[in-house]
């Protein structure tokens, strides 16, 4: 599992905001998709991956994957 940065949890925080806006939330995204609030988190903060889980997260917000997290290399832990 991979350490966040900085960058990675102001990251975190501002997709926290925009799923706000959008009337949504990471617990009911979670809910959702039958996954821990833990399993998004770490998806969040780029701990962790799941093609899943950053596919709903982008979805929620009205982006693709790959702009929702741009500089998250394809290697590393991934969850299912």
């Amino acid at each position: 599992m991979r350490t966040p940065t900085k960058a990675n949890l102001d990251a975190h925080e501002r997709l926290k905001a925009e799923l706000r806006i959008q009337g949504t939330s990471l617990a009911q995204i979670s809910r959702e998709l039958g996954v821990s609030d833990s399993a998004l988190t770490l998806v969040g903060k780029r701990m962790c991956r799941s093609q899943r889980i950053e596919e709903a997260l982008a979805l929620a917000v009205g982006a693709s994957p790959e702009d929702l997290f741009p500089d998250f290399q394809r290697e590393g832990a991934i969850m299912p």
